[in-house]
C-alpha cells in the first residue's frame, strides 16, 4: 500500500452495544461463480442469483444446477446491482459509473456536476423509471476502502437519475454510503462508516434514523420475500478505530502509514442481520467459518444467498 496523506475528520461514535447473535450462520453449500469477488447478490425473476465479478462480468447463476449465464461485461468493476422489471440489469460500476445491461452495456451516468462518477455503490429503480444510487467516497478507490473508514471523509452521496436523464444529488456528506433499498414511501440507505441505516422520505426529502449504532459495518441490503430488510455486516466494529475517531487526526495518519502486516484488520466473520419494517431486529446470524467479509445478502422463498468481496463462491443458507 503506497503511503499517502489523509485528512481525518473527528467523529465520536456511540459506544458499542452488541446483544449478540440470535442464531448461528450455517452454510449449506457454496455456489461457484466462475470468478472472484461477488460483491452484491440478488435474485432475478427466474430465481437465479445475479452478481458482478472482479473481471467485469455480470453473471446469473442457477442455485439448483449451478449453470452460469454471462449477462454482460462492464469493462470495469461491478458492485451494486438491480434487476429491472424488463429484465435489464442496472450496475453500479466502480470504474465506469452507472450502467445498464440489456443486449449491450449502456452508460447512464459517468459524471456528476462535471466531475467523473467514481465508486458508485448501490442502485434501485422505481416503477416510473426513476433511479436512485449511492456513491461511497470521492477520495478513495475500492482497493483502499479502509482509508475512508480511517479518514471518515464523509464524501458519500445519495443521487437520483430522473427518466429524462437529469441527475440530482439528494444527500452528500454521507459516511461511506452503501446499500440501498426502495420501499413505497422511503429509501433505506446504509452508511458503513457511521454504523447506521437511515430512512429518506421520498415525499418530503427529509431523513431520519431506521437502525442506529449497529455493532458492525453495514454493507449491501435487500428486501426479502419474507418482508424483512436483510443487511450484510462486512465486519464487526473495531474498538481501536472507535477510540481514534474522536481524537486528533495525526494519530490516524500514523496508523494508516503503519506497515500493512501490523495495521489493524477486520475480524473475520460471516454475519448478516434482518429487521422488520419498523427497524426491529429479527435475525442476527454469525459464524466464524472459512467464508468471510460478507458484503451482500438476499432472501428468496426461504433461501439466503451471501456474496463477498473476497471470496470466489456464493454461499447458500437456510432461512432461520
Amino acid at each position: 500500500m503506497p503511503r499517502r496523506l489523509i485528512s481525518p475528520r473527528r467523529w465520536r461514535p456511540t459506544p458499542i452495544q452488541d446483544t449478540g447473535p440470535t442464531g448461528p450462520l450455517t452454510i449449506l453449500r457454496r455456489l461457484p461463480t466462475g470468478g472472484h469477488g461477488p460483491e452484491d447478490v440478488l435474485f432475478d425473476g427466474q430465481g437465479r442469483v445475479v452478481t458482478g465479478l472482479a473481471d467485469g462480468r455480470v453473471v446469473a447463476v442457477d442455485p439448483e444446477t449451478g449453470e452460469r449465464t454471462v449477462l454482460g461485461t462492464t469493462g470495469g468493476r461491478p458492485l451494486g446491482l438491480e434487476v429491472c422489471a424488463d429484465g435489464t440489469v442496472l450496475v453500479c460500476d466502480h470504474d465506469r459509473g452507472l450502467l445498464r445491461i440489456s443486449t449491450d452495456v449502456e452508460v447512464l451516468v459517468n459524471e456528476v456536476d462535471g466531475k467523473p462518477l467514481t465508486f458508485a455503490s448501490n442502485v434501485v429503480q422505481g416503477p416510473d423509471g426513476t433511479i436512485w444510487f449511492t456513491t461511497s467516497t470521492s477520495r478513495w478507490h475500492l482497493d483502499h476502502y479502509e482509508g475512508d473508514m480511517l479518514e471518515h471523509s464523509r464524501t458519500g452521496r445519495l443521487l437520483r437519475r430522473d427518466p429524462d436523464g437529469t441527475v440530482t444529488t439528494l444527500l452528500d456528506t454521507l459516511a461511506f454510503a452503501n446499500g440501498l433499498v426502495l420501499t413505497p414511501t422511503h429509501l433505506l440507505y446504509a452508511e458503513t462508516g457511521a454504523y447506521r441505516i437511515s430512512r429518506y422520505d421520498l415525499a418530503t426529502g427529509t431523513t431520519g434514523p431506521f437502525v442506529d449504532n449497529l455493532p458492525g459495518f453495514p454493507d449491501n441490503m435487500s428486501l426479502g420475500s419474507d418482508g424483512l430488510l436483510w443487511v450484510a455486516i462486512a465486519a464487526p466494529r473495531n474498538p481501536l478505530l472507535d477510540k481514534l475517531l474522536p481524537l486528533p487526526g495525526f494519530l490516524r495518519l500514523l496508523v494508516w502509514n503503519l506497515p500493512t502486516a501490523i495495521r489493524p484488520k477486520a475480524t473475520p466473520v460471516a454475519w448478516v442481520m434482518a429487521f422488520d419494517q419498523d427497524g426491529n431486529l429479527v435475525h442476527d446470524l454469525r459464524s466464524t467459518t472459512d467464508y468471510g467479509f460478507v458484503t451482500s445478502v438476499a432472501e428468496h422463498n426461504g433461501t439466503l444467498v451471501l456474496g463477498s468481496l473476497h471470496e470466489n463462491d456464493l454461499a447458500l443458507l437456510p432461512t432461520p
